[in-house]
């Protein structure tokens, strides 16, 4: 009897592929809901001409995901991540489960987004291991803020790091997105 593996490998949700392996590493980011609108976005592919299937090093791809980080950057939405018993909680999420069912290598709570990077581990595939990781915050955090409803945005960016050369980039943006981006984030 063959069993199959939770991790999906190559797969798409709908827009790009995305590799789910066990022992890959893997850049994500995750937003707040209000973080950046789509419509924002739609906008900007539209006057880049940006299409599904464009290769990653496509100048149109790279000035996209250039004007996504520095709208991010920017601070937009409620950046509810930069009050301390938030960010901690996120922080405290990240860290609960390092060593079982992941890796992380690097990890920054930003005021409306957090990057991590991050290893599976077999068994934990990177969706359930990113769902865990909001569904747990959003209803902590929405409890902590007296709210409900969205907290973060429903899909989340993830990125295979290459070789070396990309877990080295990788890393250093993690670590300086703070230092370049406005004050308040908590890594």
């Amino acid at each position: 009897m063959t069993q199959t593996s939770p991790h999906k490998q190559w797969h798409s949700r709908g827009y790009l592929p995305h590799c789910d392996q066990p022992g890959r590493l893997q850049n994500i980011t995750f937003r707040l809901y209000d973080a950046l609108p789509n419509e924002l976005v739609a906008a900007w592919k539209k006057e880049l001409g940006w299409q599904i299937g464009m290769r990653i090093n496509d100048p149109r791809a790279i000035e996209l995901r250039h004007r996504i980080a520095r709208y991010e950057d920017a601070g937009h939405g409620q950046c509810w991540l930069t009050r301390t018993d938030i960010a901690h909680l996120v922080e405290a999420a990240l860290l609960h489960f390092d060593s079982v069912r992941y890796r992380l290598l690097a990890w920054c709570v930003m005021p409306n987004h957090v990057h991590v990077l991050v290893t599976t581990i077999t068994g934990y595939p990177l969706d359930k291991i990113v769902h865990s990781w909001k569904s747990f915050t959003a209803k902590q955090a929405n409890r902590c803020l007296g709210r409900s409803g969205s907290f973060w945005m429903p899909d989340y960016f993830d990125r295979y790091i290459r070789d070396k050369g990309h877990l080295v980039a990788a890393v250093a943006y993690i670590e300086n997105n703070p230092v370049k981006a406005r004050p308040g984030a908590k890594c």
